[in-house]
């Protein structure tokens, strides 16, 4: 069976989800990182990339190079949502996935082309739906391995989707730098330029002995086996989660106890559902609270005597530590959150524990179908407690 990876990574995304989240930013320059000090630009949009900013560049010179750019220290949870969203996609198109990081992951489609058709239309298809379902533009490779699949990906970008082939291989490979090569950092790409060695086509065809010399036998191998289009590994899921939450940040903070109460519940219903859609019970629960101006973040856990994937149950837990902190104002942030995962064990069909599996059951079914709020609790009606970012 012929090997066949697609590589999908999501355009300047923390920019993305900011200018999809606030009209006043779309088709500006917006800038996201770290805004203190010695803080480096985590990601920028398109329109900043045209002033010569880019990730990892310090956000002193972002501001020079780009002074009206519009500068954001970036709300990390609210990104990390979309990409759950994205993930969620990315299981429905192939049964391997491998993350990356929070905005691209390897999908192995090897063996399913009776399922997909086309390998181009069935990328077109997941792009599509990535756009439709959150707003964010996707970059997709194809290729017979992880390192042209991931190559693929960026020669387009934006909204980009190439192919390589053993046909079209050498046609792409050949007048790239040496520097596109994965693993190839600065210091390499300049010690190969010295020795005239500029692209992947001249590093293929380079004397492996010279490049012994160089760099010794291990790397040497390395980068001839990529500079031919070589690359076995396998695309590989990362374990199973070790723990399971949500957390939200308020635009306005919290100042009541009712307030917090309505968002404890709010969030345990959500880890609940997600929790039992992972097919996980969890024994460990988890508060999170952060308080402004001063940012204090306090954590407090409780661990169960029986695992639990229950809404009911993780908000009177999350609620009883909430309470024992005693802070009811100036609440920026709450999360709730469940480790601790084992297996469930056998249970009666006429025992409590079964009961409550059929209600969940029942409300997930819903949930499935609508949306996590198809189904909600009464008093969660009664209106959001504080603007949430979204």
């Amino acid at each position: 069976m012929e090997r066949l990876v697609m590589h999908v990574d999501m355009d300047a995304f923390f920019a993305s989800v900011e200018q999809l989240d606030h009209e006043a930013y779309r088709g500006k320059p917006v800038i996201v990182g770290g805004m203190a000090g010695r803080g480096v630009v985590s990601t920028c949009s398109y329109e900043a990339r045209r002033y010569g900013v880019h990730s990892a560049m310090p956000m002193v010179r972002a501001q020079r190079l780009c002074p009206q750019g519009i500068f954001v220290s970036g709300n990390y949870s609210r990104y990390a949502e979309v990409s759950a969203e994205i993930f969620s996609i990315f299981a429905r198109y192939s049964p391997v996935v491998e993350p990356l990081s929070i905005d691209e992951a390897f999908l192995d489609l090897s063996g399913m082309e009776h399922i997909m058709g086309e390998p181009l239309d069935y990328a077109v298809r997941l792009k599509k739906e990535i756009r439709e379902r959150t707003g964010i533009v996707a970059s997709a490779g194809i290729a017979p391995n992880k390192f042209l699949a991931k190559l693929a990906s960026d020669l387009d970008k934006p909204d980009g989707l190439v192919r390589i082939t053993p046909e079209n291989l050498r046609e792409v490979l050949d007048p790239l730098p040496v520097g596109r090569i994965w693993g190839v950092g600065q210091k390499t790409e300049a010690l190969l330029q010295k020795t005239g060695i500029r692209t992947i086509g001249q590093l293929r065809g380079a004397p492996r002995e010279k490049l012994v010399r160089l760099f010794g036998g291990n790397l040497a191998d390395h980068l001839l086996a990529l500079a031919h289009g070589q690359d076995d590994r396998p695309v590989a899921p990362r374990g199973p989660a070790k723990s399971i939450g949500r957390e939200t940040t308020f635009t306005e903070d919290l100042q009541t106890a009712d307030d917090a109460q309505r968002a404890l519940l709010d969030l345990s219903c959500r880890v609940g559902w997600r929790l039992r859609r992972a097919g996980v019970k969890g024994r460990t629960i988890q508060l999170k609270l952060r308080q402004s101006p001063w940012f204090n973040t306090y954590t407090r856990s409780r661990t169960l005597p029986d695992g639990t994937c229950y809404d009911e149950e993780i908000y009177h837990t999350v609620w009883d530590l909430f309470r024992e902190l005693h802070i009811y104002r100036r609440i920026r942030l709450l999360g709730v959150s469940v480790s601790g995962f084992g297996e469930s064990g056998e249970m009666s069909l006429f025992s409590d524990e079964a009961k409550k599996e059929q209600l969940y059951a029942a409300v997930d079914r819903i949930r499935q179908r609508f949306g996590e709020q198809g189904v909600t609790k009464a008093r969660l009606l009664q209106g959001s407690p504080g603007k949430k970012n979204r």
